[in-house]
C-alpha cells in the first residue's frame, strides 16, 4: 500500500472552478452550483483505495452533519479508468449509493482539475470559505489503516468549526497520507 503524502496547496488559494460529471445524478455539475453558503469541503477520493475506504463513514458522518450547518461537499474521482476500471464513472454510481453519499461523487476524466488543486492522494481534503479562499488542506486525522487510531474526523471538524464560529485555525495543519492518484500515461 503505496503512502503518497499531499501537496499543500498555499493557503488563500482561490479554489480552481469546474463543471464535472456527477456520477450519482447524470448532470454536470459547476463549482458554483455546488459551494455552500458557509463554506465548501473538496475531496479527491476514490473507490478503491484502502485509505479512503477507512474513512468512508466518517466522511459520509461529517457531510450529513455540516451539511445542515451551510457546508458544501464535492467528491472527485481523477483516477485513471483504463489501468483502475473499479474507479470508472458507472462503478463511481454503485459504490456511492453503496456508502451513502449525501454529496456528489464528480468524474475528473481529464484530470486538469486534480493537477488544478494540486491533489496529490487519495483521501485529500480542502476547505474553502464563502469566498472560496482555502483555509485548510490536508489529512481527516491521524487515522491510517492499521495504525490503531479511532477515525474520528477531528482535523477536517476542527477546520469547519473555526470557519462557521469565525476563529482562526491556530492548529497545525497535516497532509493527508493516502494511494497516490492514478495518473494517466501519456
Amino acid at each position: 500500500m503505496a503512502r503518497t503524502p499531499s501537496n499543500m496547496l498555499p493557503l488563500g488559494t482561490q479554489a480552481p472552478s469546474f463543471n464535472l460529471f456527477d456520477t450519482i445524478s447524470g448532470n454536470t455539475l459547476s463549482l458554483n452550483q455546488l459551494k455552500g453558503s458557509q463554506a465548501t469541503v473538496i475531496m479527491f477520493i476514490c473507490n478503491h483505495c484502502p485509505f479512503v475506504v477507512h474513512v468512508n463513514q466518517e466522511i459520509v458522518s461529517i457531510a450529513n452533519l455540516y451539511t445542515k450547518k451551510g457546508i458544501g461537499f464535492i467528491a472527485i474521482s481523477s483516477n485513471d479508468i483504463i489501468n483502475y476500471p473499479q474507479d470508472s464513472p458507472e462503478n463511481m454510481t454503485i459504490h456511492a449509493k453503496n456508502e451513502a453519499y449525501p454529496f456528489p461523487y464528480l468524474y475528473d476524466e481529464t484530470q486538469d482539475i486534480a493537477k488544478a488543486y494540486d491533489a496529490a492522494c487519495t483521501p485529500d481534503f480542502y476547505v474553502f470559505d464563502t469566498n472560496l479562499k482555502l483555509t485548510y488542506r490536508g489529512q481527516l486525522d491521524d487515522s491510517r489503516p492499521g495504525n490503531g487510531i479511532s477515525v474520528t474526523g477531528k482535523d477536517l471538524r476542527h477546520a469547519l468549526d473555526c470557519l462557521i464560529e469565525n476563529k482562526d485555525n491556530m492548529t497545525p495543519q497535516k497532509p493527508s497520507i493516502g494511494c497516490n492518484i492514478k495518473w494517466k500515461n501519456k
